[in-house]
C-alpha cells in the first residue's frame, strides 16, 4: 500500500493532537530506549527525542514514502528510523517505552500483538497506544455502502479495514490487566472543524482509503466521486464549515 505524505499532512494539526494527548499521560521520567511503531513522517517521533534527550529513540514504519520524509529528522546516536512491519518487528533489547499513534489498527491479531509488545518491555516499561475508532461511524457506513456497489465489490473484496480492526475499549483493558499491566484507558471523540471542498473525503484519502485507492487504480476516481456524495450527505457543510466527529481509543499501560 502506497502512502502519500502530502495528502496525510493536509490535516497535520488535527492528526498530531491525539499524539500529544496520549503522551501527556505517559509518566516515564527517563526512559533509556524508546520505539515509535508507525512513525510516519517522523515529526512526532522527533518530539520524543526532544522530551527525553538521554533516550535512544527508533521510529518504525512500513512505508518507504513516509520514511523518506522521516530520515532527514534523524539525530546520530539518539534518533533513527527503520523500515519494518509493526506486526513482525522485534526490538534488539528491552524497551522502556513503546509508543504507537494511529497505527496498530492496521495490524491483525491484537491479542497476540499485545503479548508480543509486552514481551519487549523492560520491567516498569510502558506501552502507550492510540487508535482511531471510526469503524462504527457514519463515515465507515458510507465507505461500506460504496464498496458494496457491484461496480467495485469484486475488486475490493477483502481490501481495507474492517469493523473488527479495533476492539472495544474494555477488551484491551482486560487483556492488558491479564498481562500484568497497570492500565489507564480512555476514549475521546474529537469534533474536527473542517473547511474546503469534500474535507471528510480528503481526510479519508490520507488514511483509511489508501488500500482501496491502490486496488482500484484508474477506477478510483469514480469510486471517490460516489463516496464523496454519500459523505456530503452525512457530513453537510454549513457556512463553509464541515463538522467531522472522529472517535479515538487510548491506553497507557505500565508493567
Amino acid at each position: 500500500m502506497a502512502w502519500e505524505p502530502a495528502q496525510y499532512h493536509k490535516f497535520a494539526a488535527e492528526r498530531s493532537r491525539p499524539f500529544a494527548d496520549l503522551l501527556a499521560q505517559v509518566r516515564a521520567e527517563r526512559p533509556g530506549r524508546v520505539a515509535d511503531l508507525g512513525c510516519g513522517t517522523g515529526e512526532l517521533t522527533r518530539t520524543l527525542a526532544e522530551r527525553w534527550p538521554d533516550a535512544q529513540v527508533i521510529g518504525i514504519d512500513s512505508s518507504p514514502e513516509m520514511l523518506a520524509k522521516a530520515r532527514p529528522l534523524a539525530i546520530p546516536g539518539r534518533l533513527e528510523f527503520a523500515q519494518a512491519d509493526a506486526a513482525s518487528w522485534a526490538a534488539d533489547g528491552p524497551l522502556d517505552l513503546i509508543v504507537s499513534n494511529a497505527a496498530l489498527h492496521w495490524v491483525g491479531d491484537h491479542e497476540g500483538l499485545l503479548a508480543r509488545l509486552a514481551g519487549m518491555l523492560a520491567p516498569g516499561g510502558t506501552l502507550a497506544v492510540q487508535m482511531p475508532d471510526r469503524f462504527r461511524t457514519a463515515s465507515q457506513v458510507a465507505i461500506d455502502e460504496t464498496t458494496a456497489d457491484p461496480r467495485w465489490s469484486a475488486s475490493l473484496a477483502g481490501v481495507g479495514l474492517s469493523r473488527e480492526s479495533v476492539k472495544p475499549m474494555e477488551w484491551y483493558v482486560r487483556r492488558l490487566l491479564g498481562l500484568g499491566f497497570r492500565v489507564d484507558a480512555w476514549q475521546t471523540t474529537y469534533v474536527h472543524v473542517l473547511t474546503g471542498d469534500d474535507p471528510v473525503l480528503e481526510w479519508l484519502k490520507g488514511t483509511g482509503l489508501r488500500p482501496l485507492i491502490d486496488r482500484l487504480g484508474p477506477l478510483a476516481g469514480d469510486f471517490l466521486r460516489d463516496l464523496g456524495i454519500r459523505l456530503r450527505a452525512v457530513y453537510p457543510a454549513e457556512g463553509g464549515v464541515t463538522l467531522f466527529p472522529f472517535p479515538r481509543l487510548f491506553f497507557v499501560a505500565t508493567r
